[in-house]
């Protein structure tokens, strides 16, 4: 006789009493989603104030995790952008100069005097008085054999050096640019995640595309527009020292200078070109308002940053300060005092939603090279509806048709599969919460295809044990071979299935992925709602109600 325990009967229930509590605020999703939008925006009450009397009740000893629902379901943003590689080889070119310039000022008696020719870009050319000293110039970068100091960056295998006329021209090997733009693409990644994670958006999906392109897709937000604020600007920020200020936009700059705009394009900065001070050297950044309680955003200096902006403010007092974003002022303050400890506040015509959106690209960080937007796409709210209503109809309708053929073909035993069958609904749905998963319309659809193969072990199993039944086995001799028969049949049909959902969930991107995670998820609970749940039910049911025959 098949014999089950106390303890081992509360082991194999227990998963499904820890599943239901888990994924009981997906059942009044809307509600706990509002009260979760709400918790996220009170944690700053100075800048988010809402009427708390209108939101849902919800005990606050349940649970609150959500499965995050995706661009097809939800609605939301999406965008397809091009990063500018280019720029990023402009801004290492750049740093290059840095180098070479000390190393050509060591030896400046052999080599003579130089300049550098035109703006950076992605060739840096720098002119000598004779086309034998450019020569010895290229020949001493080449060789490394220099007395200069504080050489940070320079590697002449990186860069291809030519020598034409009284010119030098510089640029970088292809290896370098292969390098350069695998690093730029990484970080732009890495800062576009977290920019649009900071905005609390729900499991954004951001993917590389091709060699340059980058596509963004963010459930739950308005528009594409509010989407392309958050990762459209470069937000480079610097901190210069203010020569004067003119409305001249043709005004002749000296070596060494810059003339910045102003946001509006009406007035014109002339700043000196090295920065005092810039937006790496940045700790934190936080939406706060200004003493006449307008909106501004704080800020906190590492303590190399920090040092910089003390000295700085010291010596400068009653001097302009100009703050730039992205190759516009957007504000020049008067240092009105010394400013130690690396704190300090930029003020502007923000609103409130400006000002946190700044802080949000300060904290992430700067794109190391511009970008392009390729194409833009809003999802609306309403498709996304549409979209549930049509998954749910389809799992309903395959739901109600699987269990009427379960009771009608195996009567009892069919309710107990049906009845393991709904607890494998929770347990998916648990555990697609926990994992933090994005549900797909695909993803719906491995979840309806689980529903057919969730029974398919209950039917070997059940037809195992109509085979012994004909051999005149007794009851329970009959389902304890059924199960024994059926064990190797079930692990082998789901581990092939298993595998091929792996396959897809590691080549495959996007929809394919979500579909892949919910059939696998789907194998692996069907699998222990049918070797074990069921036979419980089944072991109970025997052992209660004592039947005289089954399954016929």
């Amino acid at each position: 006789m098949l014999k089950i325990s106390m303890l081992k009967s509360i082991s194999i229930l227990s998963p499904f009493v820890l599943a239901l509590w888990v994924s009981l605020p997906n059942f009044n999703y809307s509600n706990v989603e509002k009260l979760n939008d709400f918790s996220k925006m009170n944690m700053d009450v100075a800048l988010y104030q809402q009427d708390t009397s209108n939101l849902p009740y919800w005990p606050s000893w349940l649970p609150t995790s959500l499965i995050n629902l995706g661009l097809d379901l939800r609605g939301g943003a999406q965008v397809l952008v091009e990063v500018i590689l280019p720029d990023a080889y402009t801004e290492s070119i750049a740093n290059y100069w840095v180098d070479i310039r000390k190393v050509l000022r060591s030896d400046r008696p052999k080599i003579g005097a130089f300049r550098r020719m035109g703006e950076l870009n992605e060739t840096l050319i720098v002119r000598f008085d004779n086309s034998d000293k450019a020569q010895l110039a290229k020949d001493l970068i080449n060789t490394g054999n220099y007395s200069a100091e504080n050489i940070v960056i320079l590697k002449p295998s990186d860069l291809n050096i030519e020598v034409n006329n009284t010119d030098l021209k510089i640029s970088l090997s292809e290896e370098s640019k292969q390098r350069i733009d695998k690093a730029t693409m990484s970080q732009s990644l890495e800062i576009i995640r977290r920019r649009v994670d900071e905005a609390g958006t729900r499991e954004p999906s951001i993917q590389k595309q091709g060699e340059s392109r980058i596509l963004v897709q963010v459930p739950g937000m308005g528009s594409a527009d509010e989407l392309l604020q958050l990762i459209g600007k470069t937000a480079r920020l610097t901190f210069h020292k203010v020569f004067s200020q003119t409305e001249d936009p043709g005004y002749q700059i000296a070596t060494g200078q810059m003339l910045v705009p102003d946001e509006q394009n009406e007035n014109f900065y002339i700043l000196k070109e090295v920065a005092v001070v810039s937006g790496e050297s940045l700790n934190n950044a936080q939406p706060s308002f200004d003493q006449n309680n307008r909106p501004a955003v704080s800020f906190q200096f590492n303590p190399t940053g920090g040092r910089k902006f003390g000295n700085y403010t010291k010596e400068n007092i009653g001097q302009l300060f100009a703050i730039v974003l992205d190759n516009a002022v957007i504000s020049a303050p008067v240092i009105q005092s010394h400013i130690p400890g690396g704190s300090g506040i930029i003020t502007g015509n923000f609103t409130v939603e400006e000002s946190n959106r700044l802080a949000i690209l300060l904290r992430a960080g700067a794109l190391p090279a511009g970008i392009t937007v390729l194409e833009q796409r809003t999802v609306g709210p309403e498709l996304g509806v549409d979209s549930i209503r049509a998954g749910k109809i389809a799992a309903g309708v395959g739901g109600i048709l699987v269990l009427l053929f379960m009771v009608y073909i195996y009567r009892s035993f069919g309710l107990f599969a049906n009845i393991a069958l709904m607890m494998n609904m929770v347990l998916i749905l648990a555990i697609l919460t926990v994992i933090g998963a994005t549900l797909t319309l695909p993803g719906i659809a491995g979840i309806v295809l689980t529903i057919g193969m969730a029974v398919d072990a209950n039917v070997i199993v059940f037809e195992r044990i109509k085979e012994e039944v004909r051999k005149n086995k007794n009851i329970f001799d009959a389902v304890k071979n059924g199960y024994e028969m059926a064990l190797s049949s079930i692990i082998d049909a789901n581990v092939t299935t298993f595998i091929a959902a792996l396959v897809l969930f590691c080549f495959g991107s996007g929809p394919v992925k979500g579909f892949s995670i919910t059939l696998g998820v789907g194998i692996l609970t069907s699998v222990f709602t049918a070797i074990y749940v069921t036979r419980l039910f089944i072991l109970l049911y025997l052992r209660w109600v004592k039947p005289k025959s089954i399954l016929v």
